[in-house]
């Protein structure tokens, strides 16, 4: 009886009082005064913080509401802030992406390598050890892992300023993609880009289905194209598939309710000449 009493109020409008979501606020300070950017902030979001709204909700979203707020305010946000911070500063990892851009070219000078060899002297304190202030506090560097990575295509590690160098002792040389490796990334993933298109295919009704001897064609393409052209790795999947699949797109209004299998034969005849021996310029197909 008593579920049935409650299931019956479910959908009665009552009137709350519900805290005012709190309204971000975004200080620009100068460096060196990140302290007292963040203490502003606080204070601006303190003011906001003990506002009230009334609305009016149906009993169940009311009880959701009143739950969240009762719950939130159970949490101590200084003893999250503080495990916040000492986690990252112990287990902490980070990771610089692209650590070759701001590497002089070797054999090469111009006004832009004093401003890339400033950027590595900036990095340098970070990775050797310091204070970091942060507006949730102060971030000791020391223990942290630094992982670099970079396609040192026109330069070479090498050319990193010396002291750089010296804290980032251990180097790895990964190889390049294989056709089996671009098999694994067009099937595997959870949101492949072959997933991907034919969720995009299907809003067109156009049922389109993967091969697995279409999809071993594809990954032989776009490795082939690799090796004969500049290798981009894993990007160059996306441009074969869109050259593969450009006809399709286009058409795909006219082609409802129909099922689209790339196999192999399909895959050749789409990328007829692609592979080519005599052809060396491929870039003027496929970027």
């Amino acid at each position: 009886m008593g579920c049935s009493i409650e299931s019956s109020l479910d959908e009665e409008q009552i009137d709350i009082d519900l805290a005012a979501i709190p309204v971000g606020v975004e200080i620009m300070g100068h460096p060196g005064m990140e302290e007292v950017t963040s203490q502003l902030q606080e204070m601006f979001q303190s003011i906001a913080r003990d506002r009230t709204k009334s609305q009016r909700l149906c009993v169940s979203e009311a009880m959701e509401y009143l739950i969240e707020e009762e719950s939130s305010k159970m949490i101590n946000e200084d003893n999250i802030r503080q495990m916040a911070l000492h986690n990252a500063s112990q287990n902490g990892i980070i990771f610089i992406d692209e650590l070759d851009k701001i590497v002089r070219t070797a054999g090469q000078y111009s006004n832009g390598d004093v401003s890339r060899e400033g950027v590595q002297r900036d990095l340098l304190p970070l990775i050797e050890g310091c204070s970091v202030t942060t507006k949730y506090g102060t971030i000791r560097t020391d223990h942290i892992l630094f992982v670099a990575s970079g396609a040192f295509q026109l330069s070479k590690p090498s050319d990193l300023v010396p002291e750089l160098q010296g804290r980032l002792p251990i180097r790895v040389e990964l190889q390049a993609l294989t056709a089996e490796d671009f098999v694994c990334i067009l099937q595997d993933p959870e949101a492949s880009l072959t997933k991907q298109y034919h969720a995009l295919m299907e809003i067109e009704g156009v049922n389109l289905i993967f091969d697995k001897s279409g999809i071993e064609e594809i990954a032989a393409v776009a490795f082939h194209t690799n090796e004969t052209d500049e290798n981009i790795g894993a990007r160059r999947l996306h441009t074969v598939l869109e050259f593969l699949l450009r006809d399709l797109s286009f058409d795909a209004t006219d082609c409802s309710d129909d099922k689209v299998v790339i196999n192999r034969d399909y895959v050749q005849e789409k990328m007829q000449g692609f592979r080519d021996a005599g052809r060396d310029d491929l870039s003027r197909y496929i970027l």
